[in-house]
């Protein structure tokens, strides 16, 4: 299931979609809960883009395991066992966000009423998109390093 598409492997496919969804459904989080007046336009964009995410680092971690055991059936070189390890925390860092997304869209109001909700919810969601942000960084620089390592020197 997490193999191919057409005849190219699944994992660099979706990686892309993780690049572009994390960092909108983070940056979309951190506006629902700083800005009051976005709340009632950006909830559901904002909630369907971190579900969105979770669901293409799913599958890019999925994608990119079963990508690590074709190549690599034998023996993993150090830079994949790293790549590995860095894009398990990406996708958990993903998981995170929508679960941080969910909590933000129950605990602030949609209309400006308690600061107290307000400011920890925005402490959530920038804590959060900090995460998603560290970890997605730290994934797509140690696949690229696996990747493309030597060969720019």
């Amino acid at each position: 299931m997490f193999e191919t598409f057409g005849d190219l492997p699944l994992h660099p496919l979706v990686v892309h979609a993780v690049v572009v969804l994390g960092p909108l459904a983070a940056l979309c989080l951190v506006g629902y809960a700083a800005v009051p007046r976005w709340r009632v336009g950006l909830r559901w964009p904002m909630l369907l883009l971190a579900a969105a995410a979770a669901g293409a680092g799913y599958v890019a971690k999925e994608a990119g395991e079963f990508l690590r055991d074709a190549l690599f059936p034998d023996q993993v070189p150090p830079p994949v066992a790293e790549h590995a390890a860095a894009g398990d925390l990406a996708a958990i860092s993903l998981y995170v966000l929508l679960g941080t997304a969910l909590v933000v869209v129950l605990l602030v109001p949609v209309r400006e009423a308690a600061r107290v909700p307000a400011l920890a919810g925005l402490v959530l969601a920038l804590g959060a998109a900090a995460f998603a942000g560290y970890a997605g960084f730290e994934a797509g620089h140690s696949g690229a390093t696996a990747v493309w390592g030597g060969m720019l020197r």
